[in-house]
């Protein structure tokens, strides 16, 4: 008990510092006062009156027995300074159920009371103004009822302060700073904090910790509301009190679990039993009443004690572990916190031996708890905020790790596109190189394959005398024909357009000559076909092929030639009206072995009919 009591009476020192000192001029402390249990609505000249000393804390009433009020008073003199009346005052630093102050027989202030419909605890302090006229020179008499408290409830009576007004009203400020202001600003700063950490906790299900502190301080902030709270309907206390007992040990055993976690122990079944004793105590009071709440909330309370002490242990070993200053903020906030704890419970539950240790300050009868759990909040909070601020500067740091390589990138890819440039220039120059090489080959495939066959052969007959002289200038013909297709649908201009002119144009002038009447019908899109060279060559072939038969053998009258466009597919259609071909025996040497091979070049398909009412040439190939 000696370190305790060390450690608590420095506590009290540091708070003892902040409370004004006594011993100002006029100003008296009533350390004694006579004490009768009466439920007299004036102040009683009967009865036998008992010298009690302050602070008072009136015993527990028996099981079912209602327990009185009680009268105090006391004599006090009033010293003037000059003619000039000083207005006094009475302070009461707390008077939980309210009552009436008596002065010389005279009602000077009432404090309400509780009432069957409404029940009342006043946290603040009580400043009753006293009215000069109301006071003697001498011997005047104060005379305080103090209302019964509720059942299974102690009754608390401070000493009270008499003196002039100007000298008390700063005291009362104080107090009511502490013990009524401080209180609103923690309920609107952990709701508000809450809120902040639940976000985080409900954006990142991960963070964890996040979620704790938040629910902690949503916790803590409704379980200050009892300092904030001072009338309450009576129907609604019950309810009130299982709030305060679940956010109570709601806030201790989620601090437990906070704590376990950042010190990475993960225990899921003792995590499971601190909620199970976390419930337990709300479901009891709710089972059992509220005539047992006193009862539950001391048995209860207790209970929660060892588990704050296994937290401010667990923290230390921790810091020990880690050796680091983040560690420590923990276990120093929590001592604070166990302390003030520590000292809330002898306040409620064992007045005397605190006043025994403090007299002076039990006097002031100032609950610690929810300043100790403000720091362990704001120690959870500075953590929480160092670890984000931590994972920031990781970010930073990555982030100008990337830019550095992205620079370093930027360098290496500037150099690369240079190279591809060099690259893409001297491909460009070999791909030019290339298409020229492949024309001079196309054009010397297509002279050799067609006008250098056919003079070669023409050649052969005319040595050996198989040609007469008519036969001589039509294969001459034939070959300039050959020729002009080969330059037209090679030459570079690529336009087909052009070139079909070109073809349609000659081929007209030759079937007039011959007595064949031509009919051309050409449907294509507006914009025209745009085939390449070498399928373009192979389709004028393939026509010319078909229009040669018919000016040699077919002996036609009327030619048609169509060349359509039919969903992708190019039609070429050479149909005439002569006496029909004989399609095994081809006339024109190896003409139909020809287009079927530059059909099946292309992709294309060629189908060729035969009959009395004439031949029919038809190519169907696909347009890329």
């Amino acid at each position: 008990m000696l370190p305790l009591r060390f450690l608590l009476t420095g506590l009290a020192a540091v708070l003892v510092a902040l409370t004004p000192a006594y011993g100002l001029a006029n100003l008296f402390e009533l350390e004694h006062m006579q004490r009768l249990e009466s439920d007299s609505a004036l102040p009683p000249d009967f009865g036998e009156w008992a010298d009690t000393a302050l602070p008072y804390a009136a015993p527990k009433s028996p099981q079912g027995q209602r327990q009185n009020a009680a009268w105090y008073r006391s004599h006090f003199d009033v010293p003037r300074d000059g003619a000039m009346p000083v207005t006094w005052a009475v302070c009461l630093p707390y008077f939980y159920q309210g009552g009436q102050i008596w002065v010389n027989g005279r009602l000077a202030g009432n404090v309400p009371e509780s009432t069957p419909e409404m029940r009342v605890r006043w946290e603040r302090p009580q400043l009753i103004t006293v009215p000069p006229e109301l006071l003697r020179a001498q011997g005047n008499v104060l005379a305080i009822r103090a209302a019964a408290a509720p059942d299974n409830a102690a009754q608390y009576f401070p000493r009270v302060f008499v003196g002039p007004l100007a000298d008390l009203q700063p005291r009362a400020d104080r107090r009511t700073f502490w013990v009524r202001t401080m209180p609103q600003v923690t309920v609107v700063v952990c709701l508000l904090v809450a809120g902040f950490g639940l976000f985080i906790y409900g954006r990142r299900r991960s963070e964890v910790l996040y979620g704790l502190f938040g629910l902690a301080t949503a916790l803590w902030g409704i379980r200050t509301l009892t300092f904030v709270i001072e009338r309450m309907p009576l129907d609604s206390w019950q309810l009130w009190r299982i709030a305060y007992l679940a956010s109570t040990g709601g806030f201790i055993v989620v601090l437990a679990i906070f704590t376990l976690r950042f010190a990475g122990i993960r225990k899921p079944i003792l995590e499971k039993t601190l909620i199970g004793y976390w419930v337990s105590g709300p479901l009891w009071l709710s089972m059992a009443g509220a005539s047992a709440e006193p009862f539950i909330n001391h048995v209860w309370s207790t209970g929660l004690v060892p588990i704050g002490l296994s937290i401010l242990g667990v923290s230390g070993w921790s810091m020990l572990r880690q050796r680091t200053f983040a560690a420590a903020v923990m276990p120093l906030t929590l001592v604070i916190a166990v302390l003030s704890g520590v000292h809330d419970y002898l306040m409620a539950w064992n007045m005397e031996l605190l006043a025994r240790w403090f007299p002076h300050w039990a006097n002031q009868r100032i609950f610690l708890l929810h300043y100790g759990a403000n720091a362990v909040l704001l120690g959870m909070g500075g953590l929480l905020a160092a670890r984000f601020i931590e994972a920031l500067s990781s970010l930073q740091s990555a982030n100008q790790n990337l830019a550095d390589l992205n620079d370093t990138l930027e360098l290496r890819v500037a150099e690369r596109e240079l190279h591809l440039t060099a690259n893409f220039e001297r491909m460009a120059d070999m791909q030019r190189e290339h298409a020229a090489v492949q024309e001079r080959q196309l054009i010397m495939r297509e002279i050799h394959d067609g006008l250098g066959s056919r003079l070669f052969t023409s050649l052969l007959r005319v040595e050996r005398g198989d040609m007469t002289d008519q036969q001589i200038a039509e294969a001459l013909r034939d070959c300039i024909a050959d020729m002009r297709l080969a330059f037209d649908a090679l030459a570079p201009d690529d336009d087909f357009q052009a070139t079909l002119g070109n073809f349609l144009f000659r081929w007209q002038t030759q079937m007039r000559e011959a007595h064949i009447q031509p009919t051309w019908t050409i449907d294509v899109p507006d914009g025209g076909l745009h085939l390449a060279r070498q399928p373009a060559l192979h389709l004028l072939r393939i026509a010319q092929e078909a229009l040669t038969n018919v000016l040699k053998h077919a002996r036609a009258s009327n030619v048609r030639i169509e060349l359509r466009d039919r969903g992708g597919m190019l039609e070429l259609e050479v149909a005439d009206d002569g006496k029909g071909a004989d399609l095994s025996m081809d006339t024109a040497g190896r003409g139909m072995a020809n287009m079927h091979a530059r059909a099946k070049q292309m992709g294309a398909e060629l189908d060729v009919l035969s009959g009395a009412s004439g031949t029919r040439v038809m190519l169907r190939m696909p347009i890329k």
